[in-house]
């Protein structure tokens, strides 16, 4: 049987105890919506008011320490998400990679943490525009796979990958279906080859500058098995939106 879709909003930096009710309005509207895998990722400061808010949606944190403890001010550890109330956490992202000079190497331990306490995790890779540009794409976001993926026991059934092109964050640019097509079908295979029958089983999530004008057109992509959304994610009208059309597309 298919997994369901998958739309996770991803918060960013954006979110005091005032955006509860736009997390409860999507909780609501998931209600009408039983054939779509529902989440919202806000700044860790919310998570436990945000799970306390919510009836159906999954809740995550946004990065976790790969230490369970220590002298790390400021950061947080995966069991720290988790007893905050976190079902997932997202981990890799292009953001934290580049301002935060995260290697895959780092990455890959953060899974690792992150699945030992029991969180499902949500890995982000992507390339440049100048990647892109030089042909070097898929060998790109291949290389991060390899590098990034965790390796224990059981990993790919709590895995999910989120294609970001680093490019199209934010900036309302969005790679061609084709392109899309092609990267996704190239990171199924590199899932395979590092999971085996497992990785056939990943969900593979598009993200990167998607609406509600294009959701149905990106979700409709074989391979793509949801959608990792920022900016809309922060309304309750434009998110349901984009909930509703991968209702649309799971209903036949």
């Amino acid at each position: 049987m298919a997994a369901l879709p998958y739309i996770v909003g991803n918060w960013k930096m954006h979110g005091t105890r005032a955006m509860l009710t736009e997390a409860r309005a999507i909780d609501r509207a998931a209600a009408r919506f039983p054939k779509v895998q529902v989440a919202l990722a806000p700044p860790a400061t919310l998570i436990f008011r945000m799970r306390d808010a919510v009836e159906l949606i999954g809740v995550g944190g946004q990065d976790c320490r790969s230490e369970e403890s220590g002298a790390f001010t400021g950061d947080i550890s995966a069991p720290m998400l988790k007893d905050a109330g976190a079902d997932f956490t997202i981990l890799g992202h292009s953001e934290r990679r580049t301002l935060h000079g995260e290697s895959d190497a780092l990455v890959k331990a953060k899974a690792e943490a992150a699945l030992g306490a029991g969180l499902a995790v949500i890995l982000c890779v992507g390339e440049t525009e100048a990647q892109r540009d030089a042909g070097d794409a898929i060998a790109v976001v291949a290389a991060q796979l390899e590098g990034s993926c965790p390796r224990t026991d059981g990993a790919p059934e709590k895995l999910s990958i989120a294609y970001e092109p680093v490019w199209a964050i934010g900036t309302g640019r969005v790679p061609s279906i084709e392109d899309v097509a092609e990267m996704h079908a190239a990171i199924r295979a590199k899932l395979v080859a590092l999971y085996g029958e497992g990785g056939a089983d990943v969900r593979i999530l598009y993200g990167g500058s998607v609406k509600a004008e294009n959701a149905a057109e990106l979700l409709s992509v074989p391979d793509v098995g949801g959608a990792l959304v920022g900016g809309a994610s922060l309304s309750a009208e434009s998110f349901t939106a984009i909930i509703g059309a991968a209702a649309l597309l799971d209903a036949d």
